[in-house]
């Protein structure tokens, strides 16, 4: 990679650090905000919806308004709104007549910015330049470093804001806020200095909506993107209950021994095929990662040992690992000018899948009597139909 472009990978591993910070620290507060500010449980939880749902809207409007204003005017833009919102949960649910209102402004203010990281941090790594001899593969290899970030900053999010509360106490939650809105201050500042490259060369026009919409190969592309949303999420948003009803264990240990570690596998998945990727082929590894997925799903759902299921749940965090940054960069080398657009798409696709993943399950689960094993059980579909579509994609690559 040219060298002045390093930086500008950087940024973007820390943009995606951003991402994990605003989509997981208030979870952790949840009880915190129950217990202190008296609202229902049931308005709590709807703030992971509402933060999804903003996320996605978000998705879906920046394939318009991105190139207009420009790369780097976004990127900072996405980075202040993030910080932004931290700041403003400290602030606004202690000044408005409604707690629960405030907090919902302030999580509408920084998932619009994780929303707009979302889909801006690959296009932008995608762009930088790279030497000859360096290739597609160190493109793919940064692709999936990248998104390890992702699962590094969740990890780091929980383990540091845990370790707080222990020495500080849940009450200092506002200051712990503050802190975590220092991280995408700092990175806004970072983009205003950085190289970015342009997603296209000059002269070429992307491919429009309607033009990309009514293309085959990105449907598979697509389908491929929901279908790694829901396999990752399917499993992961479920997998801390799974820990406390399989095993009779706590609420935190549940964390730690279900989300968390899946979090970790994952993370490793995506961090060694960064580091190693030249020697591996992409579409076999995707193949052998939805082969793996399903046979961990399968895992979960039928061995008859708790500490196995919970295995294999760590294990489908690896195996989920390649399916998001793999699928990116199939889309960015099949559909060279795709443009914001498609990375746009791509990104509504993914979070569509990670709504609809966990959404199954617990539908499933509940018509089962509440039996979560015959629900991730169901969530199978995804992973099955992920492996179609890398298959499906490998034949058209091979033909072309």
């Amino acid at each position: 990679m040219k060298s002045q472009y390093n930086r500008t990978i950087t940024a973007c591993f820390i943009g995606s650090i951003v991402q994990a910070i605003v989509n997981n620290y208030v979870p952790l507060l949840f009880l915190n905000f129950q217990r202190n500010y008296d609202i229902p449980l049931a308005q709590i939880t709807l703030l992971v919806t509402f933060n999804f749902g903003v996320q996605l809207l978000v998705d879906l409007l920046s394939a318009g308004f991105v190139d207009r204003i420009g790369y780097r005017s976004a990127m900072v833009a996405a980075h202040v709104m993030s910080a932004a919102g931290m700041l403003l949960l400290i602030i606004l649910p202690d000044v408005l007549p409604s707690s629960f209102a405030g907090i919902l402004i302030a999580v509408m203010v920084y998932a619009m910015g994780g929303g707009l990281l979302e889909v801006l941090v690959s296009p932008v790594v995608e762009a930088c330049p790279s030497d000859n001899m360096e290739g597609n593969h160190f493109k793919e290899k940064a692709m999936s470093m990248l998104h390890s970030f992702y699962c590094w900053g969740h990890v780091g999010v929980v383990l540091l804001s845990t370790l707080f509360f222990h020495f500080f106490g849940i009450g200092n939650w506002k200051v712990l806020a503050a802190l975590w809105a220092v991280i995408p201050i700092c990175n806004a500042y970072v983009f205003t200095r950085v190289p970015i490259a342009p997603l296209l060369e000059d002269g070429d026009k992307g491919l429009g909506m309607k033009e990309l919409l009514g293309m085959k190969t990105f449907w598979v592309l697509w389908i491929m993107m929901v279908c790694a949303g829901a396999s990752e999420q399917a499993v992961s948003q479920w997998a801390s209950a799974f820990a406390e009803q399989g095993l009779g264990i706590s609420k935190t240990a549940g964390d730690l021994a279900g989300p968390m570690a899946f979090a970790v596998f994952m993370g490793t998945a995506r961090a060694l095929y960064g580091k190693y990727g030249e020697h591996i082929e992409l579409n076999r590894f995707m193949v052998c990662s939805g082969i793996l997925c399903i046979l961990s799903y399968l895992g979960i759902s039928l061995l008859p040992i708790p500490q196995l299921s919970l295995a294999a749940c760590a294990i489908c965090g690896f195996s989920v690992g390649i399916m998001w940054p793999g699928t990116f960069s199939r889309a960015a080398k099949a559909l060279p000018r795709g443009g914001t657009v498609m990375f746009a798409l791509l990104a509504l696709g993914g979070d569509i899948g990670c709504s609809g993943g966990p959404t199954l399950v617990g539908y499933m689960s509940s018509k089962m009597g509440g039996n979560l094993k015959m629900g991730i059980l169901a969530g199978g579909v995804f992973p099955i139909l992920s492996l179609l579509g890398c298959l499906s994609y490998r034949k058209q690559d091979r033909n072309s």
